[in-house]
C-alpha cells in the first residue's frame, strides 16, 4: 500500500498502550503482505498472475474483500474498479515529471481490461479468477481503509476504549480524547494541503479524502489529477478534493475516490440515498458542497 500510518491510544498505563500499538502495526503489516503488488508471493500478484489462466485460491478475508469492492463497482457503476491496475505507467506515471500528454485513443486502448464484472469469484473453493489476460486488480483505493479498519478492531478487542487510526490523512476514530471532548479533526484545504478549511468533532467517524493536490502532473502549465476515470483513462477534472464521513474506514477509503469520477450532482445524489454516510466537495472554482447530512459554518 505504501502508505504512512499512525496509531493514537488512549490509556492510563503507557507500557501497556504502546504494546496495543505494536499489536496494531503488526496487524497492518500482515494486511499490507496480503494486498501488495510490490511483492510476487502477495494473494494480490498471485491473482494478476493467472489472469485468464485458472482461478487462485486466496485468504477467505481477501475473498470477500474483493466481493465488498465488486458490491462498490456496481453502486457506483464502475467509478470505482479494482481492476484498474491494467493501466501501467506508461500512460500516466506521477511519480515523475511527465511532459505531454497520452492523446485518447491510446488511454481508451490502455483501459480495455478494466471491467469488474470480469473478476470471477467461486464461493464453494474460495477462488478469484480474472477472465482476461493481462487484468490486474489492486487494492490502492480501498486498502488502507480496510487495513485502519482492521486495526481498529484489534484495538477494541485488545481493549481500547479511544483511539485514532490514521492512514496518511484517511482515519478512523473512536471514543474520546483524554479529557473527555470527541476528537478533533480538520478537513485539508485542498489550494493548501498542510491548512485545514474546517474543523469537524467526531467520534465513532472515520474520514477519508481525495484530492487533487496529493499526485498530479504539471503539463503546460495545467494540472491534471492522479484520479484517472476508468471509463476513458483520462484524469478527472472539476473537482478539487471530496471528503466522505462514514462510521467504517474501509467504506470511507472506497467511496472519495468514485464520488470524484462522479461529478459534483452524481456524487452528491449517491451519498445523500447512503444511511450514514455524508461528504464534503470542493469542486475547481473553489465551491463548497455538502451532503443533506452535514453542515458547514
Amino acid at each position: 500500500m505504501g502508505n504512512r500510518f499512525e496509531i493514537s491510544v488512549v490509556a492510563e498505563d503507557k507500557a501497556w498502550a504502546n504494546d496495543r500499538i505494536e499489536e496494531a502495526v503488526a496487524e497492518i503489516q500482515r494486511i499490507e503482505d496480503l494486498l501488495t503488488t510490490f511483492n510476487d508471493h502477495s494473494q494480490t500478484n498471485q491473482i494478476n498472475a493467472k489472469a485468464g489462466i485458472a482461478p487462485v485460491r486466496v485468504d477467505r478475508e481477501v475473498f470477500e474483500l474483493i466481493r465488498r469492492s465488486l458490491r462498490i463497482s456496481e453502486l457506483t457503476q464502475g467509478a470505482f474498479d479494482i481492476t484498474y491496475g491494467s493501466i501501467d505507467k506508461s500512460l500516466w506515471n506521477f511519480d515523475t515529471t511527465m511532459t505531454s500528454l497520452p492523446d485518447a485513443e491510446t488511454a481508451k486502448w490502455m483501459v480495455r481490461l478494466i471491467n469488474y464484472r470480469n473478476v470471477v469469484l467461486n464461493e464453494a473453493n474460495g477462488s478469484v479468477f480474472l477472465k482476461e489476460k493481462g487484468m490486474r486488480i489492486g487494492f490502492g483505493g480501498i486498502g488502507k481503509g480496510y487495513a485502519a479498519e482492521m486495526a481498529k478492531r484489534l484495538l477494541l478487542q485488545k481493549g481500547v476504549k479511544s483511539g485514532i487510526v490514521n492512514a496518511s490523512g484517511d482515519l478512523t476514530a473512536w471514543g474520546s480524547q483524554p479529557n473527555g471532548t470527541p476528537w478533533t479533526i480538520g478537513v485539508a484545504d485542498p489550494n493548501a494541503k498542510n491548512q485545514p478549511f474546517s474543523y469537524l468533532n467526531i467520534s465513532n467517524v472515520a474520514v477519508a479524502t481525495s484530492g487533487n493536490y496529493e499526485k498530479y502532473a504539471l503539463i503546460d502549465g495545467k494540472k491534471y489529477s492522479h484520479t484517472i476515470d476508468p471509463k476513458t483513462g483520462l484524469p478527472v477534472s472539476g473537482i478539487k478534493s471530496v471528503t466522505i464521513l462514514s462510521p467504517n474506514a474501509e467504506i470511507a477509503d472506497a467511496m472519495a475516490t468514485p464520488v470524484t469520477v462522479m461529478g459534483v450532482r452524481v456524487g452528491l445524489d449517491l451519498i445523500n440515498q447512503i444511511q450514514g454516510m455524508a461528504c464534503i466537495i470542493v469542486d475547481d472554482k473553489d465551491r463548497i458542497f455538502t451532503s443533506k447530512n452535514i453542515k458547514i459554518s
